[in-house]
């Protein structure tokens, strides 16, 4: 039987318990901390620690048990509370809510997942720099719209100016990166190879998605949030709609379908048969980012597979 030991994680403490009812303890939120706690596991045969994610706070914690020899797992907090109130429990502390984290990872059956290799955490952290840069950009580009004053707009040029130096640098860091690894830059290759998807796009695939060519068509299109949901009760057959998943990935996918399509006669009669069959704009958006990324997918799979026979 595995014994799980769930964390509850906060900005500056980590709070464990053994079970749903075990032995308690906290620790403090750095190394020496997690140093302590994963010995803490060790001491009450803990084979797994289950934590939230936390908006980031969890990384540290996470990568230094695995370095010290604990396994961990990252789950998710909305579930957690969604089973806690399933399961009658409205009360909510530290210690609470340590304890039904790893009482859900037991009934869930959760595994331990692996933490990135140092490359993939280096491009994830990249990629978003530079989504949040480029966000600031168009901003500042907006706001010089309305601005009339001389000085607030040197200012403005002055930050645009240098937000995009670091645009440009950072963009020429995730390629080398990128032309630095051979699987991804196989991958680089197959997916450009489809005319409209270009180099950031690519990039935001590989850092924040992963998993893609390893996964079957139904179970990336979920992970991205572009699988429909069925809402059926008795007789009545509702809407399915898409929820959840990546959104990031599921964003940047309409964008770039919307490109391809354009150049892409089975994406532009997919457009046009969904379109005079009468239905809504956004079933045909989602329609065809779900396309895009089952191609996707193909292609990443045919890449990791030609890898594999080559190693």
């Amino acid at each position: 039987m595995t014994i799980i030991c769930g964390v509850d994680v906060s900005a500056t403490m980590l709070d464990a318990r053994i079970g749903p009812a075990g032995a308690v303890a906290r620790f403090a939120r750095n190394p020496q901390g997690i140093a302590a706690l994963a010995e803490f596991c060790r001491s009450h045969g803990a084979t797994l620690v289950a934590m939230e994610a936390t908006g980031g706070y969890e990384r540290l914690p996470f990568t230094l048990l695995w370095t010290h020899g604990v396994p961990c797992a990252i789950v998710n907090p909305r579930a957690v509370r969604r089973f806690a109130e399933a399961m009658g429990v409205i009360e909510k502390t530290d210690r609470l809510d340590a304890g039904l984290i790893a009482w859900f990872a037991e009934v869930r059956r959760i595994v331990a997942q692996e933490p990135a290799r140092e490359a993939q955490g280096r491009l994830a952290a990249w990629v978003t720099r530079l989504r949040q840069l480029t966000e600031l950009r168009t901003a500042q580009i907006n706001q010089r719209r309305l601005v009339s004053d001389a000085a607030v707009l040197a200012s403005i040029d002055e930050v645009v100016a240098l937000v995009t130096r670091q645009i440009r640098t950072l963009a020429g860091q995730i390629s080398a990166l990128i032309d630095s690894d051979p699987l991804w830059q196989r991958l680089d290759a197959a997916f450009r190879s489809i005319k409209g998807v270009a180099d950031r796009t690519v990039a935001r695939l590989m850092a924040e998605m992963p998993e893609i060519g390893t996964l079957s068509n139904k179970a990336v299109a979920r992970l991205a949030g572009l699988a429909p949901i069925a809402r059926d009760s008795g007789k009545i057959t509702g809407k399915r709609p898409v929820r959840g998943g990546r959104r990031g990935i599921r964003e940047i996918l309409f964008v770039v379908a919307e490109v391809v399509r354009r150049h892409d006669p089975d994406f532009a009669a997919c457009h046009a048969r969904l379109s005079q069959a009468g239905k809504p704009k956004k079933l045909i958006c989602v329609a065809l980012a779900r396309k895009l990324l089952v191609r996707l997918n193909a292609k990443a799979r045919d890449v990791r597979a030609q890898c594999a026979l080559a190693a």
